[in-house]
């Protein structure tokens, strides 16, 4: 029951209308008998510095950043803890005396389905679809792995050439010595026949536009077998890219436990209590069926 002395966290991001994250949160706020909800915020990118007054305003508490505005609210917060910094984005925001302060929890989500799957993951060549806030996080849990060759794939050189920069220019000391670099789409014909594990953290797939794909069917046949594709997005479950490579032999892995794993760990960042995993994870099933 919502009253007045309910408190708010919530979910910004545009488009906001396909996320999940609502749904698990509030099962799990249920079942730990507190009293907060849990909503999403629709924000345009003009309209993301106005949204952080609003919010500061009404008293939310707490709230994720998803796409498109990882790296846009960076300059915006007040603090930002030293993973987000190295990363270079933000998913995880809370309020602070001294004002909104940011976090990245995309790291622990994306290693988590990694887990159960042994791979020499030094030895094991790495593709990331995209350049944005996600690929960072991605390239961040390819570093814990130990990975030695990590590819960043985009369309757009002058955005590659400043995710190589910014990553370069971490204060981070590792990430400065991290083997990864920065490749246009044009040579994915060359990169994926290597490929151990490709990770699109693109939005392209995703719901309604469920018939696209990062890759062409013949792009992923040459694709090999031995490899794991990793789609960061989980709606719809499988992703068409998904299911072309899993047509081609390869494991796959969709984003649904990511998502399960960093909203876990938001909530405990929030809350400072022990959460409910499981809750979260069969309030997702019981949606997606």
């Amino acid at each position: 029951m919502i009253t007045g002395k309910t408190k708010l966290l919530g979910v910004m991001g545009y488009p906001i209308e396909h996320s999940l994250s609502p749904v698990m949160q509030n099962a799990a706020i249920a079942a730990m008998g507190l009293d907060y909800t849990y909503v999403p915020f629709a924000v345009t990118p003009d309209q993301l510095s106005v949204a952080l007054e609003g919010l500061w305003a009404i008293g939310v508490q707490g709230f994720n950043v998803t796409i498109p505005h990882k790296q846009a609210i960076l300059p915006l917060l007040q603090e930002i803890s030293p993973v987000a910094q190295a990363i270079g984005a933000v998913n995880t925001v809370w309020r602070t005396e001294q004002g909104w302060c940011g976090t990245n929890t995309d790291v622990i989500g994306f290693l988590a389905p990694l887990q159960p799957h042994q791979r020499d993951w030094q030895s094991t060549p790495v593709i990331i679809l995209g350049n944005g806030g996600a690929a960072r996080a991605v390239a961040a849990g390819c570093l814990q792995l130990g990975c030695q060759q990590v590819q960043i794939v985009g369309r757009d050189l002058q955005k590659l050439q400043a995710f190589l920069h910014t990553w370069r220019s971490s204060k981070d000391s590792e990430a400065n010595l991290y083997p990864l670099t920065v490749h246009l789409w044009d040579d994915l014909p060359t990169l994926l026949p290597t490929a151990g594990l490709v990770v699109n953290t693109t939005p392209i797939g995703m719901a309604p536009h469920v018939q696209a794909s990062p890759l062409t069917e013949a792009e992923l046949q040459s694709f090999s077998p031995d490899s794991i594709a990793y789609d960061l997005i989980y709606t719809p479950r499988p992703t068409q890219f998904l299911q072309m490579a899993q047509a081609q032999g390869a494991t796959v892995i969709d984003g649904l436990e990511m998502l399960v794993q960093q909203g876990a760990a938001a909530l405990h960042h929030w809350l400072q209590q022990p959460i409910p995993v499981e809750v979260m994870r069969r309030s997702l099933s019981d949606v997606l069926g």
